[in-house]
């Protein structure tokens, strides 16, 4: 389990990510490696929930986390880590969302590690990878 403290957190711990408040429609925590958010606090929208129709709605807080592309999004939703899902909003979208409080720690530490490289700045990326 973990929380958006712990996001901010691990977040917190890579190379040039700036934290800030998102308004608008869309509210909530975003972390961002200059313009390019990696990941976001994500509330499910009345559309999002009428889509669950009979199934139970992942529950506390979610997150969305970029991935590097739709092969990468298929990769990590068929690994079956817990936590990790999408919804139809994200169809077409390289991007997974997260439920707190079903992930383990280390999983969330790396999908935001990953996210994080998505958007960071290649010879940024590189040097704290350690490839450069």
């Amino acid at each position: 389990m973990a929380t958006i403290e712990d996001v901010s957190r691990l977040a917190a711990a890579l190379p040039d990510v700036v934290e800030g408040t998102r308004t608008g429609h869309a509210t909530g925590l975003h972390w961002a490696v200059g313009t390019k958010t990696f990941a976001w606090e994500r509330a499910f929208s009345k559309a999002d929930l009428r889509r669950f129709g009979d199934e139970p709605v992942p529950g506390g807080p979610i997150l969305a986390v970029v991935v590097e592309d739709l092969g990468e999004k298929q990769s990590v939703l068929e690994d079956g880590m817990p936590g990790f899902f999408t919804i139809p909003h994200f169809d077409g979208y390289a991007a997974v969302l997260v439920q707190l409080d079903a992930v383990r720690e280390t999983d969330l530490e790396e999908a935001l590690l990953e996210a994080w490289a998505t958007v960071a700045p290649p010879d940024v990326a590189r040097a704290f990878l350690g490839g450069g």
